[in-house]
Parts: C-alpha cells; structure tokens; sequence
C-alpha cells in the first residue's frame, strides 16, 4: 500500500506565477479528487453507520453502491448523511434486485442536503449512511464516495501567485 500527503493545491502545467491574462501566462491550479470506499453487509441495518470523513470545505461529486451480492428477498434502501444531516435521498432501485452499480441521488433530498454537498462545512464531515433492506438474509456490496478536496472555508485554492 502507498501513501501521499498532500497539504496544498496542485501546480499544473510549467507558468509558476500568473504574469498577464492570456493563457500561458496564467498560472493553473487544481485540487485532487479523490474517492474512499466502505463495504456493506446485509446486517449493516443500523442507523447512521460511519462510513467515511472527508476533509472540511470538500465537495462531494458522487456517491454510488455497487451491488456485488444480490440482496435475498428485499430491495434494501440506502441513504447518506453528512455530520448528521441527510444529503441524498434514500436509493431504493431495482439494481440492487441484480449485481452492479446503482448511483445515489446527492442534495436533491433538501436545501440543506444540496448545501453540505456543495461543501461539507468549516470541519471534517462524518459521512454516514442508513441501509433499510427490512427482511435480507444475504447481500453485500460496497458504497463509493467521490469528492474534490478544497481549503477548510469551502473556497477553492489560489489560482494566482
């Protein structure tokens, strides 16, 4: 296993300091997207079970389950929430009837949801979710999260020198 620590923004491309206005001049600078997994159990039926932190001031891009064992007499129903706060809606699809990937609806659950995916707030994000599969005797699968990493205030890296 590898490991990388990244404090600050990338520096892409050879313009190490903004200059002018027109490109080749202007210094480019990106933030790192980055993903974290959590498997998930049947029996993972709890509410609010941790699945993940993502830093402060982060946007989250995505979040999918991908079913890698067909759930057994139920279609369960999964949700996530952020420090507490419910930011996608509970995803109840046939897909996790079968094997493969199901993508969650993220803020489109309340304003408050559509907010903290937009950026988690000022501190780490206690990502959660809640899995209601009701009468499963057997299934698995593993829940994805995808974010852009920001500065701690939710505001993107400096773009100039």
């Amino acid at each position: 296993m590898s490991f990388a620590t990244v404090s600050g923004p990338w520096l892409i491309g050879t313009v190490r300091a903004t200059t002018g206005t027109t490109a080749g001049t202007i210094r480019n600078t990106g933030t790192t997207v980055v993903s974290q997994t959590k498997a998930v159990l049947f029996t993972d039926i709890t509410a609010a079970t941790a699945a993940f932190t993502v830093p402060a001031g982060s946007a989250i891009i995505s979040a999918r389950f991908n079913t890698t064992v067909v759930y057994a007499t139920t279609t369960p129903t999964i949700a996530l929430q952020s420090n507490g706060v419910a930011i996608s809606s509970a995803s109840n699809t046939t897909a996790f009837g079968g094997t493969g990937m199901t993508e969650l609806a993220l803020g489109n659950n309340s304003p408050a949801g559509a907010v903290l995916v937009a950026n988690v707030g000022p501190i780490d994000a206690n990502i959660t979710f809640t899995q209601a599969n009701v009468t499963a005797t057997s299934g698995a699968g593993v829940l994805t999260i995808t974010y852009a990493v920001r500065n701690p205030d939710g505001g993107a890296f400096p773009t100039s020198a």
